[in-house]
């Protein structure tokens, strides 16, 4: 059974820092591309951030220098760090298994239940 479960969101002041974790089931993670997306209150889910078992991670314009996403292998755990945080930051962020090395929910094949960031000004 293919599992995706989000942890470590939360409410932070601007400029604040989380780490969100994402852990999975050892079979899925080292066979799909791995993501991070998020959907603010009212709006589409957008892709944030992703990266493949090898490779380069690839970095939405909006997040790119602030947020870094990482996986550890050995303990199947996919992270998203963010670090100088803004209100429009603000959303449900979930943890995503890809099909394809495209950051679009279309690809998406298994989704976390997501976790709420909160950044207040």
């Amino acid at each position: 059974q293919v599992q995706l479960e989000e942890s470590g969101g939360g409410s932070v002041q601007t400029g604040g820092s989380l780490r969100l974790s994402c852990a999975t089931s050892g079979s899925l993670f080292n066979r799909y591309y791995m993501g991070w997306f998020r959907q603010a209150h009212g709006q589409e889910r957008e892709g944030v951030a992703g990266i493949p078992s090898n490779g380069v991670p690839t970095y939405a314009a909006y997040v790119k220098g602030r947020f870094t996403i990482s996986r550890d292998i050995a303990k199947n755990i996919l992270y998203l760090d963010m670090r100088d945080l803004k209100p429009e930051d603000t959303a449900m962020y979930y943890c995503a298994a890809l099909r394809r090395r495209q950051l679009s929910p279309r690809e998406v094949e298994y989704w976390g239940q997501g976790t709420q960031v909160t950044v207040s000004s």
